[in-house]
């Protein structure tokens, strides 16, 4: 136990009625998911749907693997984001250094499946890296995600210096005209983003739009410059994430972005699955008793035409496990 378990029952309580709207219950019948032996694999890849229409799928109630084995499931496999032979980055939250026990950095084993996953659908290579606030090699380590990348067969390369970023422009930005982006997200074929849900002492919470200051160099310009716009800003550049994985295995819910203390972390035991990012963070926002409106770049974002706050309007699947 990361706490001890009068907190635990304090904090779930406390977070049980506002991400109920998003995680229900889709029926007794949901299996916990197959692990991802090659036979497991095929079993769920043949019980996906073949013409997918979910905006965003939720899952609630198990371990980080099962629930993207079942998620991903639902959005029709990942062979549909990832075909043979494509490089693909993955890029999860690594900014601190933290142990995974204090969420502040994206949960090592959701990242090791998200891999398998992409090898298993054929790609050819998969990398990860983050720009680290803390010093790289630690959070790479101390995180858990390094071991658990490299354990995946992935290829993890390093943020720190500016020779690793090339100068970007973003049409249609309001402030953040240009960028320097990491060459490995200009360089591979798809992007993957895998966000963990979290506190943020600046603009609330961070989670699928925010993660995307961890593949530009300058983010002091954002910080500078209406943090919130150029958070929007970024996400009209071209080379987009096609998928979104939000991780809510373990949630900061004050102290954030780092971290004080394990017991500023609730264990949720969910996820949320999404092509569009807006609805994700939206979705996320409200299981930490959010309203996404309070979030100024998802607003913002959305009134940009970069993807849709309003959850009620979306074909949003539900599953517990």
């Amino acid at each position: 136990m990361y706490f001890r378990m009068k907190i635990k029952r304090k904090n779930q309580s406390h977070m049980m009625k506002r991400r109920d709207f998003i995680i229900k219950s889709a029926g007794a019948g949901i299996a916990a998911g197959a692990a991802l032996s090659l036979g497991g694999y095929k079993k769920l890849m043949a019980n996906a749907p073949e013409n997918q229409s979910y905006d965003l799928v939720a899952v609630m109630g198990g371990k980080p693997e099962a629930m993207f084995d079942l998620g991903i499931q639902e959005l029709g496999g990942m062979g549909k984001f990832v075909s043979k032979g494509q490089k693909v980055l993955v890029k999860p939250n690594i900014g601190w250094d933290r142990t995974p026990e204090y969420a502040a950095c994206t949960n090592p084993a959701l990242v090791k499946r998200i891999i398998e996953h992409c090898f298993r659908a054929g790609a050819k290579e998969v990398y990860v890296f983050d720009h680290t606030v803390d010093n790289w090699v630690n959070c790479y380590r101390n995180s858990g995600i390094e071991k658990a990348a490299k354990d995946a067969g992935a290829k993890v390369v390093p943020g720190n210096t500016e020779n690793y970023y090339q100068e970007v422009s973003i049409p249609g930005a309001k402030i953040l005209k240009k960028a320097k982006v990491h060459q490995v997200l200009l360089e591979t074929d798809v992007f993957i983003n895998v966000p963990v849900l979290k506190n943020h002492d600046a603009t609330h919470m961070t989670c699928a739009l925010k993660n995307m200051m961890g593949v530009v160099w300058d983010r002091a310009y954002w910080h500078r410059n209406n943090l919130h716009q150029c958070i929007a800003d970024y996400a009209m550049y071209g080379k987009k994430p096609v998928l979104h994985v939000i991780d809510c295995y373990n949630v900061m819910t004050k102290h954030g972005p780092q971290g004080v203390s394990k017991e500023d972390v609730a264990n949720l035991a969910s996820q949320i699955i999404t092509t569009d990012w807006v609805a994700g963070d939206a979705a996320a926002a409200k299981m930490i008793k959010l309203d996404p409106l309070k979030v100024d770049y998802i607003k913002i974002a959305h009134d940009m035409g970069i993807g849709n706050m309003n959850l009620d309007s979306l074909n949003i699947r539900r599953i517990k496990i």
